[in-house]
């Protein structure tokens, strides 16, 4: 597994995105080590999504307090 560090800015965020427009357009064979790159970007690109753009589920959220 490569040894990349998790993305937690949203600079790293931004180069990472660069990174990955570059593997889509020549995506790398299966089993190369740009290929496991590519995967564990993609997986560490969608955390910090999740991380930082999506709001929380219902189940999440509090209830409105009612008068």
């Amino acid at each position: 597994m490569n040894d990349l560090p998790p993305i937690t800015t949203e600079a790293e965020y931004q180069a990472a995105l660069r990174e990955l427009d570059r593997y889509y357009d020549s995506e790398p064979e299966p089993g190369t080590p740009d290929a496991e790159r590519f995967e564990t970007m993609q997986s560490q690109v969608e955390a910090f999504e999740t991380d930082r753009f999506h709001a929380k589920t219902p189940a999440q959220q509090q209830p409105p307090k009612r008068r």
